[in-house]
């Protein structure tokens, strides 16, 4: 559709004059329709850059967008969409994340919508209803977004879309956007738009985890990150001392997650993985290179060969006692010795889009109270896996992990001395986290937090408690797990993804911006 050489150059250059002017497309091409679809997507400067000129505007856009791009994500892809979004929208709503905190973003563009709509401003109002967000970049940018969204606790918070630009791409498969890299030409970049406004609307479960250890007599146990974390580490931040979460003498963090938490040898392997790209960024230019050096780390870091290479203070049940809340009592969850890795798990995709909780057989479901992973039931999953050949098992068509339970809380008690570290991830995020030898006061605690929306393609594998199409249980399948079910609920907190939230040096009190 886009034509070639000079007259190319002269389409791109109209659109920017277009979008920079908000005025009406006057390229002729065709029909129009082209040019006509691309302003169900647009919105004026007035909106969007505060002290602008206020102008009457005759059509209102079906699908408004706000675009938020990792440009370090998939080689060099995210540099390429960035310009081909900002060739194709008004370059004003298309934001860079290396030099646009998103928090900010939002706040702005909210508080000016406030304020129009206050002045009986009824084309933002509209703006305001319709509007979505994409994210393009990999499953940690995609839950920095989420929590940013979180976090604001914006008035109609809008759904948001993701664009797969990471190694395993798990959230965006989830809800349908596919898990390789895409294409980043105009004609692509404009069907994914249309794609968003098709994109229906599904709300999903958000995870909070706080992490508390008292100060240890030496050394330091804040989390590690491999080399340096551009944003996922807002998964812990160290509350301020004013915060209730904090207590006297303790180290307290706290985070979120929409996918999965895990800890043990998966983790350990993402972060081999993670501060090998940080070392040498110019090796992980595409997505196909990143899976197999992914693959390489798994055998060198000994996770297919765990038991002969891994000492047993690495099982989970010699690393961690687990309880899970269950009818408003903490329970033991038995977690057999031959697990090296554990999984909380909220979507259907793990490890490249994988499902390791699979469809429970109906018998067995019933005998254990166990159900379909809905994303949007206050549940999530808790997976075991042995070892990387373990892991292999969900490739079969009826494969799954070890299940051991499903709950809307969860809480690891590290043993004292067990390991000087263990490994954790958090969507795709890993860090290595130091243990006190002198203490065994570390505890990381998992419990539900409200919802955010997604938006969903018809390839969504996800599933809605609420959807009359969600199948029940009821498919046969072989189960070889370890027990356990759920119950219960929390406060609502505040990820910490927005800088707003966030606890660097200085003190801020929680109290003056909730």
């Amino acid at each position: 559709m886009v034509a070639r050489g000079g007259k190319g150059s002269a389409f791109r250059f109209l659109v920017r004059r277009w979008c920079a002017s908000s005025l009406p497309f006057q390229i002729a091409m065709g029909d129009g329709s082209y040019d006509r679809a691309l302003r169900e997507f647009c919105i004026p400067d007035y909106i969007l850059v505060p002290g602008s000129e206020v102008r009457s505007a005759s059509h209102v856009p079906a699908c408004p967008v706000i675009v938020f791009i990792n440009s370090k994500s998939g080689g060099q892809l995210g540099g390429e969409l960035l310009v081909s979004y900002s060739t194709l929208l008004n370059k004003n709503q298309v934001f860079e994340l290396g030099k646009n905190a998103p928090d900010k973003v939002l706040q702005r563009l909210y508080a000016t919508l406030e304020m129009l709509k206050h002045n009986g401003d009824n084309f933002a109002a509209e703006i305001q209803n319709r509007l979505r967000i994409i994210v393009a970049g990999g499953d940690g940018t995609a839950s920095w977004l989420l929590g940013v969204v979180s976090d604001l606790k914006l008035p109609q918070p809008p759904p948001i879309a993701t664009v797969p630009l990471g190694t395993g791409n798990n959230l965006p498969f989830a809800f349908g956007w596919g898990k390789k890299n895409p294409t980043t030409d105009l004609q692509s970049v404009a069907s994914f738009l249309n794609d968003v406004k098709a994109a229906k609307e599904m709300k999903i479960d958000s995870w909070h985890i706080i992490m508390r250890m008292k100060a240890p007599k030496e050394g330091s146990c804040d989390p590690i990150a491999p080399l340096e974390l551009p944003h996922a580490m807002h998964a812990f931040h160290r509350v301020s001392s004013t915060d209730k979460l904090n207590l006297e003498g303790y180290h307290t963090y706290r985070g979120g997650f929409w996918n999965y938490f895990s800890m043990g040898m998966d983790a350990q392997v993402s972060y081999a993985f993670h501060s090998e790209r940080k070392s040498n960024p110019e090796k992980f230019k595409n997505q196909l290179y990143n899976q197999s050096a992914y693959l390489k780390l798994g055998c060198t870091q000994g996770w297919f060969f765990s038991s002969l290479f891994q000492s047993s203070s690495r099982n989970i049940a010699q690393l961690a006692k687990v309880k899970i809340m269950k009818k408003g009592h903490w329970e033991d969850l038995h977690i057999p010795r031959s697990i090296r890795s554990i999984v909380c798990l909220n979507l259907p995709s793990f490890s490249g889009g994988l499902n390791p909780w699979g469809t429970p057989n109906r018998k067995k479901s019933i005998y254990r109270d166990l159900t379909l992973p809905y994303v949007d039931d206050g549940l999530f999953e808790v997976v075991g896996f042995r070892d990387a050949w373990h892991g292999l098992v969900l490739l079969a068509p009826n494969g799954h992990g070890t299940r051991l339970a499903q709950a809307n809380r969860i809480r690891f008690e590290f043993h004292k001395g067990a390991a000087d570290c263990t490994f954790m991830r958090i969507d795709g995020e890993p860090w290595k986290q130091p243990l006190p030898k002198d203490d065994d006061t570390v505890v990381v605690e998992i419990s539900h937090h409200g919802q955010v929306s997604m938006l969903a393609t018809p390839l969504c594998r996800s599933k809605s408690i609420h959807d009359p199409s969600s199948p029940t249980v009821d498919h046969e399948e072989d189960d070889s797990s370890d027990e356990e079910p759920p119950e219960d609920s929390e406060e609502r907190r505040k990820f910490g993804a927005a800088d707003t939230f966030k606890y660097p040096d200085g003190s801020i009190d929680i109290a003056h911006i909730s």
